[in-house]
């Protein structure tokens, strides 16, 4: 189970990093819940896949469309939970953000049903997208 839930998250990630949204939402759960770090106007849980769409929408608009996991360092599987060791980047008008990450991703009958974020340096993360 946990090396076949390692292969779905490479997939997600893979997907991410191609802007490949139909794949992504094939692998989200419905009623996936999100829970996004920090103190910035996309912070806080999410649910369900049009709510975290619309979030990740915001944050490509709010970042002109450079916000990316541009590496995935390390997937790691226990049951049905994945953590997965990043880097992300974005970048607009006077600011710009790049710094590691982990997403940790709870999968249930071959689905992401739950996320948890977290930001090397949420403060950081904060300021690049404001309230």
């Amino acid at each position: 189970m946990t090396s076949k839930n390692i292969n779905i998250a490479r997939e997600y990630f893979q997907a991410v990093q191609k802007g490949d949204l139909a794949k992504v939402g094939e692998l989200l759960d419905e009623e996936v819940v999100w829970h996004q770090p920090g103190a910035n106007r996309f912070s806080g849980e999410h649910k369900g896949r049009d709510a975290v769409f619309a979030m990740l929408g915001g944050m490509m608009e709010a970042s002109r469309g450079s916000f990316a996991i541009d590496t995935i360092h390390a997937l790691m599987g226990n049951g049905d939970t994945v953590a997965a060791s990043i880097h992300f980047v974005g970048r607009r008008e006077d600011a710009s953000m790049s710094m590691d990450g982990v997403d940790v991703l709870r999968l249930e009958d071959g689905k992401i049903v739950e996320m948890w974020l977290f930001s090397g340096d949420q403060e950081a993360e904060d300021a690049f997208w404001g309230r």
